[in-house]
């Protein structure tokens, strides 16, 4: 199981951003969320999750605004799982508070904790949102109509630019490394996960 803790950054000179974020996560799929997000304390949300594609989301989503310090544990919950996220335990939740704390210290706003290869997925999540940091406003804007499903042609067209700038953007902002790296980092957080053993919820 991965569970992901998130502080808001800064939270006492920003107006409450828990709210938003909770809807941002709260609109993946649903029965991946193995218990929605909540806030659990102060300007801090918390969710379980089940499956590494969707942690991988999660953690793109949060740190894409710098509001938020994410911290992912990996590791046994114990069953059956109750209804708030508040009330659930277990190890994956020990290791979101020991990775929420050090990614409060990060440039990358974000750390992994796990019973092994932690350290791997960590380094190689925070490549990725390093070149994400880098990204312009005009490069998230290619990435987001892109996102939607439209073309290259169909984005020129939104933008009132040329397609061949629309090129450029999406070049500038490494939009196709992005796309590249996606299912390998997915499967690396994946193999964090380890079996399920007795007393622990299993995602198969």
């Amino acid at each position: 199981m991965y569970v992901v803790t998130a502080d808001q950054r800064a939270s006492r000179v920003h107006a409450d951003a828990v709210p938003a974020a909770i809807a941002v996560v709260a609109r993946h799929d649903p029965p991946r969320l193995a218990l929605a997000p909540e806030r659990t304390a102060g300007d801090e949300i918390q969710a379980a999750i089940a499956d590494a594609a969707t942690v991988l989301a999660v953690i793109l989503d949060l740190t894409r605004t710098g509001q938020w310090s994410v911290g992912v544990g990996v590791g046994a919950v114990e069953s059956p799982l109750p209804a708030s996220v508040r009330a659930a335990r277990g190890e994956a939740f020990v290791n979101a508070r020991d990775a929420v704390e050090r990614a409060k210290k990060a440039s990358t706003r974000m750390a992994v904790t796990a019973p092994a290869d932690g350290d791997d997925a960590e380094a190689l999540v925070r490549l990725l949102i390093e070149l994400r940091d880098r990204r312009t406003a005009e490069g998230w804007e290619v990435y987001d109509l892109l996102a939607e499903g439209l073309t290259q042609r169909d984005a020129a067209d939104r933008l009132g630019i040329s397609e061949g700038a629309v090129s450029l953007r999406a070049k500038t902002a490494a939009l196709r490394t992005e796309e590249a790296a996606i299912p390998a980092l997915q499967r690396v957080l994946e193999r964090l996960d380890a079996p399920a053993a007795p007393g622990e919820v299993s995602h198969a």
